[in-house]
């Protein structure tokens, strides 16, 4: 069966689309190959809209609204341009499977009243994708999820499981996009065995902090190379890292809410006050990141023994500086480092994977989450159908 996979992440830097053939059963030799898969930059005005919301700057029903189709109609354009780099006519793909746009994540609503309820929001019509493609779309993920008492995030550790998870050896799976998460997968991993977990900003806060230190000139630290001219500040990184959300036990998920514009303004703020080059700044970052990976992977995955490896993907992956610094701290826990390209899977492509593979099961009818990753009462049907065009 083909299938496409859409998802734009917290860093909203564009739409990544992967177009799959899946084959198997769930849980019984799911073979995934993928077809074709690229990037798709949003237009500017679109991203800026998106960051500005995101970020919890007054905005009006009509924009949401607006914002809501136009994102649609996006996806639908990275939907219809994979098929066609792959040579794949729309009316054979079976599913597309559409994350959407995150602008707002509260799995852990604050104050009193009848709004203090767990929500979560993610933009793109399901509606204008189906009918632009004609292809039946599987969208709004997250929100069952939290409905049967869980974070909506993550998801991709129920598709980790089925793609990663080896009968011989324990393996976490990372993913380095806006935020990091962990999937581990002991050796055998089913059901309750796997789980997985938000650790915190993978690329969020130091892209932010380098567009803001080069006033714009530069989008994020490319091949970490201002990092690699500073120094890692030990006071900056002890003052970072005292971050309650680091010390929650899973499962748990973040996201712009938190470490978004106002936190990287603090972090900013105090790293003038202490004097900070603008490199220096960069490599704590980095720094922090990296720390806050290997040290959730000690806290809450090694007790359980049996690891070996770390398979990483997303953007970060991308950062020299950024995975050496990891490899460093793994290599001390008896933990390797690679990426999931060594299993055939593009590190940039991979969540775009998991979404299209998590339409499939929503098409079979099979529970897309895995409670020991978002702490669901139960495991759940995800998603809402908006089927293809008449025929």
């Amino acid at each position: 069966m083909l299938a496409v996979g859409l998802i734009s992440g917290t860093s909203a830097d564009g739409i990544d689309a992967a177009l799959v053939r899946v084959d198997g059963q769930a849980g019984d030799g799911l073979r995934v190959e993928t077809l074709a898969w690229s990037t798709y930059a949003y237009p500017p005005a679109i991203r800026a809209t998106v960051l500005r919301i995101a970020a919890g700057e007054p905005t009006t029903a009509s924009e949401i609204c607006r914002l809501h189709a136009a994102i649609g109609d996006r996806f639908a354009d990275a939907a219809l341009a994979v098929c066609g780099a792959a040579g794949v006519d729309p009316a054979a793909v079976a599913v597309i499977g559409s994350h959407g746009q995150t602008v707002w994540h509260e799995p852990n609503p604050t104050g009193d009243g009848p709004l203090a309820v767990a929500s979560t929001l993610q933009l793109g019509q399901g509606q204008v994708i189906a009918e632009r493609t004609g292809i039946a779309t599987v969208f709004d993920f997250r929100p069952r999820d939290i409905a049967a008492g869980g974070q909506g995030a993550p998801l991709v550790p129920m598709v980790d499981q089925l793609l990663f998870a080896d009968p011989a050896e324990g393996r976490i799976l990372l993913n380095i996009g806006g935020i990091a998460n962990v999937t581990a997968l002991p050796a055998g991993a089913v059901g309750a065995r796997a789980f997985g977990y938000d650790t915190g900003p993978g690329n969020m806060l130091i892209d932010g902090a380098v567009a803001a230190l080069t006033h714009g000139r530069l989008a994020y630290d490319h091949d970490g190379a201002m990092a690699c001219q500073g120094e890692e500040d030990p006071r900056l990184l002890g003052r970072w890292l005292a971050e309650p959300y680091y010390q929650l036990p899973p499962p748990k998920s973040t996201g712009r809410e938190l470490f978004g514009p106002a936190y990287l303004a603090r972090c900013l703020a105090l790293a003038e006050r202490l004097k900070v080059s603008p490199p220096s700044v960069a490599a704590t970052l980095t720094a922090l990141t990296a720390v806050t990976i290997a040290d959730s992977i000690s806290d809450a995955v090694l007790p359980g023994g049996g690891f070996s490896k770390v398979i990483a993907s997303g953007g970060g992956v991308h950062n020299p500086y950024l995975m050496r610094r990891l490899a460093e701290r793994l290599a001390p826990m008896g933990l390797s480092l690679e990426t999931s390209s060594a299993y055939g899977v593009d590190p940039d492509a991979k969540e775009a994977v998991a979404f299209a593979v998590l339409a499939w099961l929503t098409l079979h009818g099979r529970a897309g989450n895995l409670p020991a990753a978002t702490g669901a009462s139960r495991p759940v049907v995800l998603g809402v159908l908006a089927p293809g065009r008449a025929r």
